[in-house]
């Protein structure tokens, strides 16, 4: 059986663009058991108010819920339980420097799969006031409507 190469997302953070200011992202491979792979394989994992914190120099996604699969019965773990991300020590001593400094936190961004394994999107990021959201809203307004315009004019 040939092995996939592309890149296929299985869940998104959608939330997190909306109320972060992201620094910089790198990707991370994820512990988990085979009845949780096969449940975020069929798209029910939810990021929505997860983070991922750094413990003893290792690094725990939280909140993260990934829905009990179907016919996993025993096998199946707490659907919110803390999942290990696989990183270099160099790259959780990196991130630890981002976090201590005040007001960054590390959010997952998205889950995909990368040559048939689940890998993380994190994010290390800033958090934003309620007037940043509501310039960032302005701003991507004022620019769909220049693109509406301009696509008029080519007409």
């Amino acid at each position: 059986m040939k092995k996939q190469t592309g890149n296929k997302t299985l869940a998104e953070n959608r939330k997190a663009r909306h109320d972060y200011f992201i620094e910089e992202s790198m990707e991370a491979g994820i512990e988990l058991v085979g009845t949780e792979v096969k449940s975020i394989r069929a798209g029910k994992a939810n990021l929505r108010d997860s983070y991922a914190d750094i413990l003893n120099g290792e690094i725990f996604i939280r909140n993260m819920h990934v829905s009990p699969y179907e016919q996993g019965n025993i096998f199946n773990r707490d659907p919110l339980r803390d999942r290990k991300l696989l990183l270099h020590k160099s790259e959780i001593s990196r991130l630890l420097g981002y976090t201590t400094q005040k007001g960054y936190t590390l959010i997952p961004l998205s889950l995909y799969l990368k040559n048939g394994r689940v890998k993380v999107n994190l994010a290390v990021a800033r958090g934003k006031k309620d007037y940043d959201k509501r310039d960032a809203m302005l701003e991507k307004a004022a620019k769909r409507d220049i693109d509406r315009q301009m696509k008029e004019r080519l007409r």
